[in-house]
């Protein structure tokens, strides 16, 4: 569970200089304090950062494009960075019920790039 509440942590307190990138730290943190001794957190902290750095690359890839466009491509952008934004919250709030009830999450459309 706090491995996927961890990102809404990291994204909260790094919102002003670098929300993306503070959102899978503290699951890479869990994960690799975790992972030798834990199964279960290794798999829901993998799950979590996984999910994040997902996310991450999507607002990355939003924010090129706003710029790539000279900004003019904020008004396709804006919209889904927050719809992307919402859904990574409830998606998160979703993944730390069910890891608080010893049931294993997956998140949809992630990327599996750590394994």
């Amino acid at each position: 569970m706090f491995a996927h509440l961890s990102a809404i942590v990291g994204g909260l307190v790094t919102a002003g200089w670098a929300g993306s990138i503070g959102c899978f730290l503290g699951p890479l943190v869990i994960w690799l304090v975790k992972k030798e001794t834990m199964p279960f957190v290794d798999d829901q902290a993998k799950e979590a950062l996984n999910f994040n750095i997902t996310v991450a690359l999507v607002f990355l890839v939003l924010l090129l494009l706003t710029i790539g466009t000279l900004g003019i491509g904020i008004l396709l952008t804006a919209p889904l960075m927050i719809i992307v934004g919402i859904a990574w919250l409830v998606f998160t709030v979703i993944a730390a019920i069910k890891a608080n009830d010893g049931v294993s999450y997956r998140y949809p459309m992630t990327l599996r790039l750590v394994k």
